[in-house]
This record gives structure tokens, sequence and C-alpha cells, in this order.
């Protein structure tokens, strides 16, 4: 302001009503706590914060399935404000390709896999398929899964979670 005050007012436009609020307690006075398990305490509810905005945008543009699978791919990729604050926090992966990031994402998720039906490990000259249900990963053959049949399957849901069986 011209006599040196500040005044912070967010156009109504940019912050929708149905935007989700900040979680209640992140305001708490600081009485008798460390210094550090407060930080904790705020960083704790303005991660869940974030986590609710991200995905509210999401929702409101109509995100698909693989959009808000990368969106959770990306926010998975920095610390979370919890973890700096804590000193806890994973490096962030570098970036330097950007264009393969989602492709090596999941080579590290199958790297140290074993086969949910075999115990065989990962081998990157196999074709393996991982279960959208428990998450665990299969080789192809072992759930007579091709790469072809794979294209056409919206959602995998491997013989443990679908009641079928496994050939071993």
């Amino acid at each position: 302001m011209p006599n040196e005050t500040w005044e912070v007012n967010l156009p109504v436009e940019e912050v929708p009503p149905e935007l989700p609020e900040p979680a209640l307690g992140i305001n708490f006075a600081r009485d008798g706590m460390q210094e550090k398990d407060w930080l904790s305490l705020v960083a704790v509810h303005s991660d869940s914060w974030l986590l609710a905005v991200a995905f509210y945008f999401g929702a409101r543009f109509g995100f698909g399935k693989n959009e808000r699978k990368r969106l959770f791919q990306m926010i998975n990729e920095v610390p979370t404000i919890f973890e700096v604050v804590s000193g806890t926090g994973k490096q962030p992966k570098d970036q330097s390709d950007d264009d393969e990031s989602g492709e090596d994402e999941e080579e590290d998720d199958e790297q140290g896999a074993t086969c949910g039906a075999c115990g065989e490990s990962y081998g990157t000259d196999e074709f393996w398929i991982c279960c959208d249900v428990c998450e665990r990963w299969f080789h192809g053959k072992c759930v007579k899964i091709t790469p072809a049949k794979a294209e056409h399957i919206k959602q995998y849901k491997c013989p443990g979670c679908s009641g079928k069986r496994a050939r071993v």
C-alpha cells in the first residue's frame, strides 16, 4: 500500500469455495510443544491439504486414470513437507530425461520383484504384469498373459485376487 503497509487479498476466482479447506489444527498454539514436534505436525497437515488440493484439481479438470496416475507419480517423486522438516526425506530423482520418467519408475518398481506365482526374480528379458489390486508382479507366462493380451486389459487382477489358480 502507499502507506508502506501490506494487505493480502486473494482474488475470489482463484480460490473456489469448493476447494478443500486446510485441515483443522495447523494453527495450533505451540503451548508446551517442542518446535520440531510442532513443525512436524504443521508439515503433516500441510501435506494432507496439498494432496487434497492436487486431487481436487485432478477431478475438476476431468483427469482420467492415466492422468491421475501420473499426478500421483509426480507427487511421489519429491519429498513431502514432513520428510523435509523431519530430515527423513528421500532425494528427488534426477529428472534429466523427463520423457521417460514414467517408464523409469515402472522399471524401478519391477527391479527386485519376485514373481507372485513362481517366486523367481525379475528378468528384463521376460514379460511381466502387475496386479492392479495387490500390486504384486507376475511373469506373463505364469499367469497366461501375453504382451498382446495385456494391451486389452483395463485392470489386471492376478489369480489370487480373481479367484483363479496360476500356472507354476
